[in-house]
C-alpha cells in the first residue's frame, strides 16, 4: 500500500533501448490502456489484467527494429516493480495463489508465492517457435523478469495443448488469477503472512 492508501504504483524506466511507463492498481476492475508496439504482448497483458481484475496502463517505445526482446523484457521489469511497490509490506495478504485455466485444448497452471524470494519454474513446450511475429521464447523472458522484480516465486506449467497461442494465453490468464488470489487481503488478517514475521 502506498502513501495514498491505495494498492497502486506508477513506475517509469528509460534506457538506450526502451522507454517504459507502467501504472498498476491491484484493486481495479480489469481496465487496460496498452501501447507497446508488440500486439501479441498487449493481447496477453489484457488477458492478465482482465482475469486478475487489475487496472493496467502500459506505454512503451523500444527498438522493435532489432526485435521485440528488449521491449518485452523491460515491460516485465517495470510491471514487476509496480507489483512489488503496490503490495507494500504485504500485511494481511493471502500470499499464495494457484490457478488452472483451460483454453480450448490447452491447460495451464500458475502458482505464485509473494515470498520476497524471486524464483521461476517454467514448464512449457510449444508446437511452434512463433505465434504471429512473437517469439515464444520471450514468454520465459517475461515471466523471469516479472518474478525477479516483483520478488515472487512463480511456477508456470502448461500441462498440454496443441495451439501455441492458446497455450500462452492460458498462462497469462492463470497468472492474473493466481496473482489476484495471492495479493487479496484476507478479512480480519493484519499480520505479515510469514511465521518469521517478515517477508
Amino acid at each position: 500500500m502506498n502513501d495514498t492508501g491505495t494498492r497502486s504504483a506508477t513506475i517509469s524506466r528509460k534506457t538506450g533501448e526502451t522507454e517504459v511507463s507502467v501504472t498498476l492498481d491491484l484493486d481495479g476492475e480489469g481496465k487496460c490502456e496498452l501501447s507497446t508496439g508488440v500486439p501479441f504482448l498487449e493481447h496477453m497483458l489484457h488477458a492478465f489484467a482482465v482475469h486478475g481484475r487489475f487496472d493496467l496502463q502500459v506505454q512503451a517505445q523500444g527498438d522493435l527494429d532489432v526485435d521485440d526482446h528488449h521491449t518485452v523484457e523491460d515491460i516485465a521489469i517495470v510491471l514487476g516493480q509496480c507489483i512489488r511497490e503496490a503490495l507494500g509490506d504485504k500485511r494481511g495478504i493471502r500470499r499464495y495463489g494457484n490457478a488452472f485455466v483451460p483454453l480450448d485444448e490447452a491447460l495451464a497452471q500458475v502458482v505464485v508465492d509473494l515470498s520476497n524470494r524471486p524464483h521461476l519454474e517454467y514448464r512449457a513446450e510449444y508446437p511452434s517457435k512463433e505465434t504471429g511475429r512473437f517469439q515464444t521464447e520471450l514468454v520465459h523472458e517475461f515471466l523471469w523478469k516479472l518474478a525477479l522484480e516483483s520478488r515472487m516465486a512463480l511456477h508456470a506449467i502448461v500441462h498440454y495443448g496443441r495451439n501455441t497461442h492458446h497455450m500462452i494465453e492460458a498462462v497469462f490468464k492463470a497468472l492474473g488469477r493466481a496473482l489476484n488470489e495471492a495479493s487479496a487481503v484476507e478479512p480480519g488478517r493484519t499480520e505479515i503472512p510469514s511465521s518469521k514475521g517478515v517477508l
